[in-house]
């Protein structure tokens, strides 16, 4: 009966396995749902698709010949492609962002620049592509349409990046027309990103930090903000790869490792800054008791080292070490004394 009762069981239960399958089977494949019709999306790329290319001549004779964001743009990188090549094509120009301008340029015949320039304004949002109404994902696809084709490398990850998830847009951090340089000047970039990373900032002001804010350092030695594989968005694979760019003596391989710890320096330390010395994230000796609670010496002796002594006192060589300790306990291997 027992045998007979399991049997019923194990069938039953098999049924009921199969169900979620077979359901998932009969019913239709997953389907994606966008917020706007893709061929939408695709027209606030292009501009008017009714409009004709009419050159930069055109664009910049009639208003923009003098115009600083004009004159700025010309002598940046980009701004150099303009110029024709020897086949008379040009790599990039005015419409390659901001869409065809023919339509606007009849709209605009005969105002003039002081007295209608509402109406100007106005002519421009209808007929180019207007960047104050585009969500983040278009005003990056503007960009990578050109710059994901040659070897810029570093943004092939963009569009897996926690930037692209958040928002960010390529003109977010590059100032296309602010200036001959669209790359952002190094002594800028901290205040670039804290301008998001609110908290970071917090943490670069504690007693014991990296000298960011002294700018003998900035956030894109150890992390790439277009994106990586790597946690963090970090340069290197890990953190122990990260940080060993810089404080290599303690990378290793060692002889003695210090167990556990080997591949995340944040086990112990706080990148962005700390109110204990060296950005330990406890004061010793605390910190060390996380994980060894106990120790060889007495109560007594335990108990004073609690308040009075650091663990690296003794242990001076805490990442790692090639020569055996003088511990007599012979479990004790290294002890990173020396």
């Amino acid at each position: 009966m027992n045998l007979r009762t399991s049997l019923v069981k194990g069938v039953l239960l098999g049924v009921l396995l199969t169900i979620p399958f077979t359901g998932g089977c009969t019913g239709k494949l997953k389907e994606d749902n966008p917020i706007i019709p893709v061929r939408e999306y695709e027209k606030m790329l292009l501009g008017k698709l009714t409009s004709d290319y009419i050159g930069n001549e055109n664009c910049l004779k009639g208003c923009h010949t003098h115009d600083t964001l004009a004159l700025d743009f010309k002598s940046s990188t980009m701004g150099d492609q303009l110029q024709q090549s020897s086949h008379g094509m040009k790599i990039v120009d005015c419409e390659s962002c901001h869409g065809p301008g023919s339509e606007l340029m009849d709209e605009i015949v005969g105002l003039d620049v002081d007295k209608n320039r509402q109406e100007i304004v106005e002519a421009h949002r209808d007929n180019l592509i207007n960047y104050s109404t585009l969500p983040a994902g278009a005003l990056s696809l503007i960009c990578l349409k050109c710059h994901t084709t040659n070897a810029t490398f570093n943004i092939h990850n963009w569009n897996s990046g926690v930037h692209v998830f958040n928002g960010v847009s390529c003109s977010n951090c590059h100032p296309i027309h602010a200036g001959a340089d669209l790359i952002t000047p190094p002594r800028d970039v901290p205040g670039l990103c804290f301008s998001c990373h609110i908290e970071l900032k917090a943490q670069f002001s504690l007693p014991s930090h990296h000298p960011v804010r002294e700018a003998k350092m900035y956030c894109v030695d150890c992390h790439d903000p277009h994106g990586t594989a790597n946690p963090g968005q970090l340069k290197e694979i890990n953190e122990k790869e990260t940080c060993g760019r810089c404080h290599t003596e303690k990378t290793g391989p060692f002889l003695f490792e210090h167990g556990d710890v080997t591949d995340k320096c944040s086990n112990c330390h706080s990148p962005h800054g700390s109110t204990n010395n060296n950005l330990l994230k406890l004061r010793e000796p605390f910190l060390c008791r996380q994980c060894h609670p106990q120790h060889s010496s007495d109560d007594t002796l335990a108990a004073k080292s609690m308040f009075n002594t650091r663990c690296t006192d003794c242990h001076s060589m805490i990442h790692g070490s090639d020569t055996p300790g003088a511990s007599t306990v012979p479990t004790s291997g290294g002890t990173l004394t020396r």
